[in-house]
């Protein structure tokens, strides 16, 4: 997409939703607009039903951890920890765009956007049990890629690698039992033996 028609885009969203985002950005080719939280589900409807945007399809919703990004980015993100993306795209207008939900990291809570596009059903799961993150009206959220009795949510970045508790089949119980990790730390760096002369 040619950056003319993304600024047209941009301006386009920040007419239809003014104080209703907190700001849009272009970059590598790509818009991506903060959406405030309790304003998504409305801002989305518009989205989708506009005819000058007509976004009839959600290609896919994520969760993302930024405490990390905090620190790499030399202490000056300000913003909240959790966050969750939308990919959008127009098949008709041949457009994408990108929408980011900042949500509030002791109660990390959003309004499900199944209503608008039905595929976010897994999605919104995926970030749930991932993240921790929880989609208000989801008509089915539970744990979708870890076990029902997994503790924490792996893609946190204050996750241990190593998890909390691990699984196995016990024949004379014959059932799953979680016990304490038992697995030791290991270095993954190769060890490298070199000769002081190597003839140079």
């Amino acid at each position: 997409m040619t950056s003319e028609r993304l600024q047209a885009l941009q301006t386009r969203i920040e007419e239809l939703a003014g104080d209703r985002i907190s700001g849009s950005d272009i970059d590598l080719n790509e818009l991506t607009v903060d959406v405030n939280v309790d304003a998504l589900v409305d801002i989305c409807l518009a989205l989708r039903d506009g005819e000058q945007f007509a976004f009839d399809t959600l290609i896919d919703v994520c969760g993302i951890d930024y405490s990390a990004y905090r620190k790499e980015a030399g202490g000056t993100w300000d913003g909240a920890r959790f966050g969750v993306i939308y990919h959008l795209l127009s098949t008709t207008r041949n457009q994408r765009l990108r929408l980011r939900v900042f949500v509030d990291e002791s109660s990390p809570i959003l309004e499900s956007v199944i209503g608008v596009w039905p595929v976010a059903n897994w999605f919104e799961r995926e970030a749930f049990d991932l993240f921790g993150i929880l989609f208000e009206g989801h008509p089915d959220l539970r744990r979708i890629l870890t076990d029902y009795g997994f503790i924490g949510h792996p893609f946190r970045k204050d996750f241990p690698l190593s998890g909390h508790v691990e699984m196995r089949y016990d024949e004379e119980k014959g059932r799953v039992v979680y016990e304490p990790v038992s697995i030791e730390p290991r270095v993954l760096v190769p060890r490298v033996i070199r000769d002081e002369g190597y003839g140079v």
